[in-house]
């Protein structure tokens, strides 16, 4: 288990994606899967965490009436933003 400082989102999804195999299996004692399913948590929320900081910087290039325009990822889709 590395750091979570250190890791960046692709290997955050990976050990989270191991952790979650493991349980699954079911064939971990409680104590251990209690632990899996804590780092499990703290994980998930770093995923999140990151994916929330690089929404705010995605910026979209949107042409309306010939002109190109920077709009912020996650606009009103109703006006062509994208969100997820």
């Amino acid at each position: 288990m590395a750091n979570e400082q250190e890791l960046n989102f692709e290997a955050a999804m990976a050990e989270l994606e191991e952790v979650v195999n493991q349980l699954e299996r079911g064939d971990v004692p409680l104590e251990q899967a209690i632990e899996l399913f804590q780092r499990g948590m703290k994980l998930s929320q770093m995923c999140n965490q990151k994916l929330e900081q690089v929404e705010r910087k995605i910026e979209m290039i949107v042409e309306e009436d010939g002109e190109f325009r920077k709009e912020p990822f996650g606009g009103n889709e109703d006006e062509g933003g994208v969100s997820l």
